[in-house]
């Protein structure tokens, strides 16, 4: 109890501080929305409909403390202002719609890269005298080199635009109406399959190396040594013995993951145009939507947090060493 109280007041602590730094960035910079927002009407408009607009934006010339006091009472309740670029849609809106879009592609692309890449580390390290297994660190570690705009520019160009296999763009066809329908349905597919290859393509090497590394590591262990000495079978001393062991390290670059989907592909869906909060953080920066970049950020960091936390939580289950304080993290 004493670990996951620990756990939770730090958890609890980190949102506090990610979310007195989110409130402290936008008040560093020069301007505010509703100035951003003047400025497409060239300054015709009057200081009343500029007094108007800031409070839409919820900006006062109060105490700057009386501010942050408001900005933690609208955090508790999810409100995150009006979106520059989508007024006067919420920030919340904006984010309920993109979020889904970005969990559907960079969430399972993810799962997908990681599950394959630790599958994959655990056959190149049990068979390390194989081929096959010495071939696909090499091979994988040159696709991990590859940036993730330039290979997705050249799925884009040659699977798309010259052999027209795949759509280029956008998450479905324009003219198809969205809901649980099989056309609509078969288009998000279409649309998804080369963002997705290009997050797997990109990732998996790390996933594969790094559980390759771990792997080979346990497998010089003294236990490992002990168990095929009492005959426990191949199967059982590579999963239960050596892989169990070996993927501890790889639960933490997990967790870190987690917020490059919740951010979403950056890069990836700015290519592919795919509305995901990636490309909307894209957005929000290029038109100084303070607030969808604010909303966007905390969303962001909230998400790391909670899975370093869960992947904390997973370390305290999988080795009682660390529940007792016998191992740093």
């Amino acid at each position: 109890m004493k670990y996951v109280a620990n756990r939770v007041g730090f958890l609890l602590l980190s949102i506090w501080a990610a979310a007195t730094i989110n409130f402290m960035l936008p008040r560093m910079m020069p301007g505010n929305p509703a100035d951003a927002l003047i400025a497409r009407y060239h300054g015709a408009l009057s200081a009343t409909a500029l007094h108007a607009i800031e409070l839409q934006f919820g900006i006062t010339h109060e105490a700057l403390w009386v501010q942050y006091l408001v900005y933690l009472n609208h955090l508790l309740h999810g409100n995150f202002g009006v979106s520059l670029t989508y007024y006067p849609a919420t920030v919340m809106t904006v984010i309920r719609n993109s979020l889904p879009w970005t969990l559907g592609l960079a969430g399972l692309s993810t799962l997908i890269s990681v599950l394959l890449g630790l599958a994959l580390g655990i056959y190149s390290a049990w068979n390390r005298n194989r081929r096959l297994a010495n071939i696909l660190p090499t091979a994988t570690t040159f696709t991990a080199a590859i940036p993730y705009f330039w290979l997705a520019m050249l799925l884009v160009y040659f699977l798309g635009y010259i052999l027209g296999w795949f759509p280029i763009d956008h998450a479905y066809t324009s003219t198809l109406v969205p809901g649980l329908n099989p056309p609509f349905i078969m288009s998000v597919l279409g649309h998804g399959i080369l963002p997705a290859c290009t997050i797997v393509i990109s990732s998996l090497g790390g996933w594969l190396m790094s559980m390759r590394n771990n792997m080979v590591q346990v497998l010089g262990e003294d236990y490992i040594l002990f168990a095929e000495a009492k005959g426990v079978p191949d199967r059982e001393v590579m999963l239960w013995y050596a892989a169990r062991n070996a993927i501890l390290p790889s639960a933490t670059s997990f967790a870190m993951s987690i917020g490059f989907v919740v951010g979403g592909t950056l890069l990836t869906e700015i290519v592919f145009s795919y509305p995901g909060v990636g490309y909307q953080l894209f957005t929000a920066i290029e038109n100084s939507d303070y607030p969808l970049m604010q909303g966007l950020f905390f969303m962001i960091a909230l998400a790391v947090l909670l899975a370093n936390f869960a992947v904390e939580m997973l370390y305290g289950r999988l080795d009682p060493r660390v529940r007792k304080g016998g191992v740093s993290q």
